[in-house]
């Protein structure tokens, strides 16, 4: 088992059925996907399939169980939302296939997903997680409103040991983060919705790593699964030229921005910082000297957040100001500059934000504001992501 389980590189898939070929789909046009489904995907914003999704959609189409290793940013939610969306039967009024997620607020942000990608597809996708009253789930099933069920395993297990949600049409089953939904204890509950599950249901599993405990999932779940493995040192740092600026206290950081800018606003840039305020500060601070930018955070209304993204994403807004919250959700073909304003306070994250000028294997530069407190810090996203970070030259402008 150890063998099948070998490390392949990102451009390569460990086949597990005779009846797979390696096939690399680089266009949304080129993987039969409904009409109404591939208007969804470039509304959505997405131009062209990220690595995992080039290798994984196609299989998952043509019905093999299938494993997808790769971090958070590489466009996995996408990859198993497509998947599922372009499977769905919108005129069959019963849940086609079932998510499940190891938190509430994980299991909400990929309906979101959905709910976007399908937006033309007359599909409904419920949110089936604890904190939620029971009886919205109850009108959820009872009038044929869930398609597809993004859940977490407790409330998902309950529903369907309470007969409320039936499973005898459910034809496809993915666990996201599994092995930290396994980590958390959820392996009994997994097991027990697992077996209320039609025996002939498609498995599609995502996971960061493969610890012995997905592996058995894996065992018990799956039928010949293919898998196909994105490495992290290899992500969204191919590509990405990444470089700090020593700044001697966090006061100085404004000053260096500051100059940096002019450079800068050749391009599209997203400056990260660790805080709202912080971004409120900053974009009040560039304004005052007659900079125009952009600032985004989870404070502001849905409506303002969609205008200032549509703004930014059409090119009329080039400097964007955010939070982490919103790293994973941005996706600019054109942004080709990062500043960590601040670096994040979560090495994860680090990938997540500079990914967005390296988005699906593009080019891209990032640039790190560093104080003596940070040194230790972008030592340790040296190390944990087997990447160099240099010191900023002094010809920016011969980065782009």
């Amino acid at each position: 088992m150890a063998d099948k389980f070998a490390d392949v590189d990102v451009e390569d898939i460990a086949v597990d059925s005779a009846n797979y070929t390696d096939v690399v789909v680089d266009n949304f046009d080129d993987m039969n996907l409904n009409e109404n489904l591939l208007r969804g995907i470039y509304a959505y914003g997405f131009e062209r399939p990220s690595a995992i999704q080039q290798r994984a959609i196609v299989p998952v189409l043509k019905g093999h169980d299938v494993i997808a290793q790769a971090q958070s940013g590489t466009g996995k939610t996408a990859t198993f939302s497509i998947s599922i969306l372009q499977q769905i039967d919108p005129n069959v009024p019963q849940t086609q296939a079932l998510v499940l997620a190891p938190t509430r607020e994980l299991a909400q942000q990929i309906k979101k997903v959905m709910d976007s990608l399908g937006d033309f597809c007359k599909i409904n996708v419920h949110a089936c997680i604890g904190g939620t009253r029971i009886t919205d789930d109850e009108k959820a099933f009872s009038s044929g409103g869930a398609h597809v069920v993004v859940g977490t395993p407790g409330r998902v297990f309950d529903m369907i040991n309470r007969n409320i949600f039936k499973t005898a049409s459910v034809k496809l089953f993915a666990l996201d983060e599994a092995d930290e939904m396994l980590s958390r204890g959820f392996k009994d509950q997994i097991q027990g919705v697992f077996q209320l599950l039609p025996s002939d249901v498609q498995v599609v599993l995502l996971s960061a790593t493969m610890p012995p405990e997905v592996l058995e999932v894996t065992n018990n779940f799956m039928r010949d699964p293919i898998r196909i493995l994105v490495k992290r040192a290899e992500l969204t740092l191919e590509g990405i030229k990444q470089f700090y600026i020593s700044v001697e206290r966090e006061e100085f950081k404004f000053d260096t921005l500051a100059d940096l800018y002019e450079t800068i606003s050749i391009t599209q840039a997203v400056i990260f910082c660790n805080t709202r305020r912080k971004v409120d500060f900053l974009t009040e601070k560039l304004r005052e000297r007659n900079f125009t930018v952009s600032a985004l955070h989870g404070d502001m209304e849905q409506a303002q957040r969609d205008t200032i993204m549509k703004e930014f994403r059409s090119g009329s807004s080039r400097i964007l100001i955010t939070t982490d919250i919103l790293a994973r959700g941005i996706d600019v073909q054109q942004v080709s500059l990062v500043i960590n304003y601040d670096l994040p306070t979560n090495r994860e994250n680090y990938i997540h934000r500079i990914g967005r000028g390296g988005r699906f294997g593009r080019k891209g530069v990032a640039i790190n504001f560093v104080t003596e407190e940070d040194v230790a810090a972008l030592r340790e996203i040296e190390h944990y992501y087997n990447t160099q970070i240099d010191e900023m030259p002094g010809d920016v402008a011969g980065l782009f």
